[in-house]
């Protein structure tokens, strides 16, 4: 099968889907710039491995590294754009009744492209909470507001905690109502998009089996062979950002819906 008949079949699929869930993987961010965790491990940062920067046991041992940590990858968050992958997801939220972004990214790419319904899994490099969750979990803190915001981690205005990202370090477990929720609506989905990930990263990498012993249609999009390709009923071998805007413009033209 050609490229240009996958991109149709796919586009079918989409276009006859009541509940769409779209699974997002690291590759979607290295298409806008963003390195993955280990790859942004460089430069000044390539002495450290993740343990000493990505555990509550090293923020305990040293906030400032960990803090400088996060706003080095925070900063590159904030250089990147959304590229068309995530700008086609978004228009897709117009064309289709149920239209949700479950995301192992940490960016705010999605949110900026103008996707409104998404699952962030591993939590939101953008925000910050307290470490001690004072106020329960999450307890989100505004940092910029803080006196003490730009000499490292900052004090929780509500108990003088320190203040942390709010993503998910290794040891942690994800959130329990964003995963449940993945879950449930993985098994509920009638066509699963897979885009960008490797299908390693344990419970994320689960969702399309759950899909496909559902009975859903499993669709990947993906320049590699992943751990999802064995099930995906369609396997689209190229970088998102080719082949969603091609998709969506071909669902777009099903549904009758202009440009």
């Amino acid at each position: 099968m050609t490229l240009t008949e996958k991109i149709r079949l796919a586009a079918e699929w989409i276009a006859a889907s009541q509940r769409l869930v779209v699974l997002t993987g690291a590759g979607v961010s290295r298409e806008s710039g963003l390195p993955t965790f280990r790859d942004a491990l460089d430069g000044l940062w390539a002495r450290y491995s993740p343990l000493q920067l990505a555990t509550p046991e090293a923020f305990v041992a040293d906030p400032a590294l960990v803090w400088g940590w996060y706003e080095h990858r925070r900063a590159a968050v904030r250089r990147a754009a959304p590229n068309p992958a995530h700008i086609a997801l978004a228009e897709l939220e117009a064309l289709l009744p149920q239209v949700v972004i479950v995301t192992q990214n940490v960016d705010d790419l999605h949110q900026r492209a103008g996707s409104r319904d998404i699952i962030a899994l591993h939590g939101a490099i953008m925000r910050s909470k307290c470490f001690a969750a004072c106020r329960g979990e999450p307890t989100l803190v505004e940092v910029e507001e803080l006196p003490d915001a730009a000499e490292g981690p900052p004090r929780c205005p509500f108990c003088g905690s320190r203040v942390r990202p709010d993503v998910v370090w290794f040891g942690e477990n994800l959130p329990a109502g964003a995963l449940q929720r993945a879950a449930q609506l993985a098994e509920e989905a009638d066509v699963m998009l897979v885009v960008g990930t490797s299908g390693a990263v344990q419970p994320a990498a689960s969702l399309p089996f759950v899909t496909y012993r559902a009975g859903g249609q499993v669709i990947e999009i993906n320049p590699v062979a992943s751990e999802i390709t064995a099930i995906a009923a369609l396997w689209l071998e190229v970088p998102a950002g080719e082949a969603l805007p091609s998709v969506v413009e071909a669902v777009r033209a099903l549904r009758g819906e202009g440009a």
